[in-house]
């Protein structure tokens, strides 16, 4: 199996944990470009202090535990949920494909990476009702792919022990590091 197909397994394992039920199948994953109509309320404008890489999180969360976690949009081929403000999100230690020098058309997918399903975790964006925002994540949060993003919400685990954080704010990093 390779590691885009295990990591696609992992992300509908992820909504599963999440309690939420969403339609995840392959055409739930769009790849068409969308242009942003970016929704302020969903982002935070400064660098927040003190965000937990992705494996950190993985680790030590509790269920409903209040998280600041940092980590670049990426995982899959196509990581975007169409019609659904969610998207994995992957430990900044794993490195990119095109940042391994290989000549990889969708370096964010990580397929050159071993141990990525331990190294990412399932971001969903829910409203002020704790309902998923059914919009697309690129145009409700103006992110793309590789984006290095600091996400503020809750870790939700579940017995297997895997974590999706239901997000309330979003900041993007404009550089690769994030202030401790």
């Amino acid at each position: 199996m390779s590691c885009t197909r295990s990591s696609s397994l992992v992300g509908i394992a992820l909504v599963c944990a999440a309690g939420v039920l969403l339609p995840v199948t392959r055409a739930s994953f769009a790849a068409s470009p969308v242009a942003p109509t970016i929704d302020k309320r969903y982002l935070i404008e400064e660098e927040p202090e003190g965000a937990a890489d992705v494996i950190a999180v993985r680790k030590n969360a509790k269920d409903q535990q209040d998280v600041l976690i940092v980590g670049r949009i990426g995982g899959k081929k196509n990581p975007w949920i169409r019609g659904v403000a969610a998207f994995p999100i992957v430990d900044r230690s794993l490195q990119s494909c095109d940042e391994k020098g290989h000549n990889c058309p969708n370096p964010w997918d990580y397929c050159c990476s071993t141990n990525l399903p331990k190294s990412m975790v399932l971001v969903m964006f829910v409203d002020d009702q704790g309902v998923v925002v059914k919009k697309d994540a690129r145009e409700l949060l103006g992110v793309k792919e590789l984006d290095t993003v600091v996400v503020q919400g809750k870790a939700r685990r579940d017995k297997a022990g895997n974590v999706v954080i239901v997000a309330s704010k979003l900041h993007v990093l404009t550089g690769q590091e994030v202030t401790r």
